[in-house]
């Protein structure tokens, strides 16, 4: 497969040290010679692949020095997308690297899409769909271990797991088809339907395994939407400064101080949280802080995750207790603040209030509790224990959805061959499953999907 030359600027625009301008396709190499001169007059044609040549990019309409550069040379098929692929390695900032751009754009190359150099390398066999939806995953991590998962999926190992269920759904289709061609050996439809009952058992557990993970794995690659809720003063900026280890939130005695929402990514043994700090839920009559504060309402229900702060020096007031109500079948922690104050707060009262969901008792102000804290939020959803160096872990919300239908679709085989359907019936049920597993390495999915996925991507990637 033939595609013409892209070209776009393949780090973050802004001012840095060093920006990269790729291409890729078939005139990448001849592209990049038009405008390149070194010292020693190379033909960049006639260079090793794998090899970087230092020179300048030259506007061959004026003659005019663009800028100085490193260009590194790699030939396909040895490269990620499988074609030739040219990087110029110029200085970083918005007007150099702009000016890259546009001079190879105007000597040949065309502006890739979002994602094209990802899309080319899965359309040329380079990797699969699950992979290439890695390589984004990878981009966007937001902790060490989200960032292993992502590893671990662009290093094939759902792939590879994937690839295993379809070829023993095949060996039965295979069976089947024998039985469909040979109907008069009585033998072979005795010996089809345990095999069937056999393999579509064992794809189940497999894809029921996968799954066990799923919930899991969502996590580490969206991250925990967290709502800090609670009445005005209670410390829930604090809270907020604290996990984040930077005052990013103003923090006062005057209730009502926090107005809007902020978000801030955070780290927490492994897991991503999406901190949002809301402003104090209460009644108020100020036009401003009434519109905060059903922000904060909004946000609760859209909350995976919330850290319901109280103050340990008051006792609980109705609008603790109707923040108690609001957030009743929500996973939750009561985090009980101020405890270097004298108490007045009745633990028991919020024990009762809280049921199972867990307490924790901090000092914001002398920074007693954190840790506590941390290892709830971990436990709560992780068990405590976030295993990625041998675990398959699937994170993606397409592949979970592909997963419960070949469930689905396999325990209808299943069922149907303890019933002795006919084999013909069971292979419907068979081949949906086998096509379904196929979507999530891109084996049998439309080419709608595949340009929809790829859109998502950040341009350069």
């Amino acid at each position: 497969m033939e595609f013409d030359t892209i070209a776009a600027i393949s780090t973050p625009l802004g001012e840095g040290a060093i920006a990269i301008v790729r291409l890729s396709g078939t005139e990448a190499i001849s592209i990049a010679n038009k405008v390149f001169r070194s010292p020693n007059g190379k033909n960049l044609a006639e260079q090793p692949s794998h090899t970087i040549h230092y020179g300048h990019l030259v506007d061959p309409k004026t003659n005019d020095v663009v800028e100085e550069v490193m260009i590194s040379l790699m030939k396909g098929p040895k490269t990620f997308t499988r074609e030739d692929v040219v990087e110029i390695n110029c200085h970083g900032g918005l007007v150099t690297v702009n000016r890259v751009l546009q001079l190879i754009l105007i000597n040949g190359a065309r502006l890739a899409e979002p994602g094209e150099f990802t899309k080319r390398a899965f359309l040329n066999g380079r990797i699969d769909l699950s992979q290439a939806e890695a390589v984004m995953d990878l981009i966007r991590a937001k902790t060490d271990k989200a960032m292993n998962v992502a590893l671990g999926q662009m290093d094939g190992r759902l792939s590879r797991l994937i690839k295993t269920l379809r070829q023993a759904l095949l060996e039965t289709l295979a069976q089947v088809e024998v039985n469909i061609d040979y109907p008069e050996y009585d033998d072979v439809e005795e010996m089809t339907l345990p095999m069937m009952i056999e393999k579509g058992t064992w794809v189940k557990e497999e894809i029921e395994k996968l799954l066990i993970t799923s919930s899991q794995g969502k996590i580490l690659r969206e991250g925990l939407s967290t709502a800090i809720v609670g009445r005005p003063n209670v410390g829930k900026s604090s809270l907020l400064n604290s996990l984040i280890q930077e005052n990013k939130a103003i923090v006062t005695e005057i209730a009502g101080t926090t107005r809007d929402i902020i978000e801030e990514y955070v780290n927490v043994r492994g897991v991503p949280l999406k901190l949002v700090d809301t402003a104090g839920i209460r009644e108020t009559e100020d036009i401003v802080e009434r519109i905060g504060v059903e922000k904060s309402r909004q946000v609760l229900k859209e909350a995976d995750l919330i850290l319901l702060v109280l103050n340990n020096a008051e006792h609980l007031s109705d609008e603790d207790k109707r923040i108690f109500e609001t957030i009743k079948g929500m996973d939750y922690i009561v985090i009980i603040n101020k405890t270097d104050l004298p108490n007045k707060l009745n633990y028991d009262e919020v024990k009762q209030l809280a049921g199972d969901k867990r307490v924790v008792t901090t000092s914001l102000l002398k920074e007693e509790g954190i840790d506590e804290l941390e290892e709830s939020i971990s436990s709560l959803f992780f068990e405590g224990n976030i295993e990625v160096s041998d675990i398959t872990y699937v994170s993606n919300a397409r592949h979970i959805a592909l997963l419960n239908l070949a469930k689905s679709t396999i325990t209808d085989a299943i069922e149907a061959a303890h019933n002795h359907v006919p084999v013909d019936m069971i292979q419907i049920d068979v081949t949906r499953t086998w096509e379904i597993l196929g979507e999530i390495i891109g084996d049998t999915v439309e080419e709608s999907l595949i340009d929809q996925l790829f859109a998502q991507f950040c341009l350069g990637k």
